[in-house]
């Protein structure tokens, strides 16, 4: 077992979950991997399975029942990885929107420069995005600008799905009270490592949207992220955590 290992959520990937697994086993810093998967009608799972008969002991599969949200998925994954001992639990998207060839980066933030949490940041020098439309580069921006104005928090790229934890870090989250369920996940984690006073660094990475599969953004997941911020900063006024 590697002291790393990789989250990757999956909902109908199969045009990207074989490549990516293959890119990150390839990286001269071995990563192990923990697919969970919302049962995929596309069967994504049947072909992780498949890839499993090669990389036994570094490839894993946890399948639930049915899509339940990116938040959910990544708390099922942060718990089997803590059981299992990781030191470093990674999150990663499946459709290299995050390139595999960070993920040295963002572990050398925390296994060598003594971050307690990296982040692959799109914002904190310039905007590195490509393939957005405009529009979507600044939804994004302004939303990550928003949230650090609520927040109080000093990172640029809130809203981030790129993420290296040490275990320290979740052990001291209660996983069970993590209200949200979206991309408002992602805000959400990195708050309360904030109130902890973790030391958190974003490392520059340059974000490129999905070629492959379809995006699983939508109005909904927005909403919560806008509205869910406010509440999650009031809340935070009253409690500790």
């Amino acid at each position: 077992m590697q002291d790393a290992i990789v989250i990757i959520p999956t909902f109908n990937e199969i045009e990207n979950i074989e490549a990516i697994i293959r890119a990150t086993f390839s990286l001269e810093k071995q990563f192990d991997i923990l697919v969970v998967d919302d049962n995929s009608p596309d069967l994504t799972a049947l072909k992780v399975k498949e890839l499993q008969e090669e990389f036994k002991e570094r490839l894993f599969l946890e399948v639930r029942k049915e899509k339940s949200g990116l938040g959910t998925a990544y708390i099922h994954g942060f718990k089997w990885c803590l059981e299992k001992g990781y030191e470093y639990i990674f999150e990663m998207d499946a459709d290299f929107s995050h390139n595999p060839n960070d993920l040295p980066k963002l572990y050398n933030a925390c296994h060598v420069d003594g971050a307690d949490m990296s982040i692959g940041s799109r914002y904190v020098k310039g905007v590195n995005v490509v393939n957005w439309p405009m529009s979507r580069v600044l939804l994004s921006y302004l939303a990550s600008k928003y949230v650090r104005i609520i927040t109080g928090m000093k990172i640029h790229d809130t809203t981030a799905g790129f993420v290296c934890y040490k275990r320290g870090v979740l052990e001291s989250i209660d996983l069970n009270k993590v209200k949200f369920v979206g991309y408002a996940f992602q805000i959400e984690m990195k708050f309360k490592a904030y109130l902890q006073k973790y030391k958190i660094t974003e490392v520059p990475v340059i974000f490129t949207d999905r070629t492959k599969g379809e995006s699983k953004l939508s109005g909904g997941i927005i909403s919560e992220a806008i509205f869910g911020v406010i509440s999650m900063k009031f809340k935070s006024l009253f409690r500790k955590r």
